[in-house]
């Protein structure tokens, strides 16, 4: 079941998410040392604040998109191939909202759009499935 290649889009979809945290995380690391704001302090220059702002929206964000894109992945099986896709899109909206917040905090509305239509599209797939196998009770 888990090398089929609907669940190896899923999984290479996780791996950019988390590559996409990990820089995030760098970012905000890098201009924390540059403009000299020491741990614990969240506040500082505009450019480190925005930076830790899209670093925890992008985790609050993540711990929606994980158990989603995996329920989806494993019970919506009519189209195998459209949760890994939505987790491509998740990734590609949190990547329109770093460099939209980036540029001026305003910019930040496509990438949240994109990043929200991606996590609900991925709730009713993950219902749906889930209820089409209760329906069926073919529970795996």
């Amino acid at each position: 079941m888990f090398a089929t290649p609907a669940t190896v889009l899923s999984a290479f979809a996780t791996l950019l998410a988390a590559g996409i945290l990990f820089v995030l995380f760098g970012q905000a690391g890098r201009l924390r040392s540059k403009h000299n704001i020491q741990a614990p302090a969240m506040t500082g220059h505009p450019r480190f604040e925005r930076a830790v702002r899209i670093q925890m929206n992008t985790v609050e964000q993540f711990v929606i998109f994980l158990p989603l894109l995996w329920l989806a992945t494993i019970y919506f099986r009519i189209y195998g191939w459209a949760p890994g896709i939505l987790g491509f899109v998740w990734c590609l909206g949190r990547i329109v909202y770093a460099f939209g917040y980036m540029s001026s905090p305003e910019n930040r509305q496509a990438g949240m759009l994109i990043t929200a239509f991606a996590n609900v599209a991925l709730l009713i797939l993950a219902l749906y499935g889930l209820l089409a196998t209760w329906i069926a009770g073919t529970v795996l």
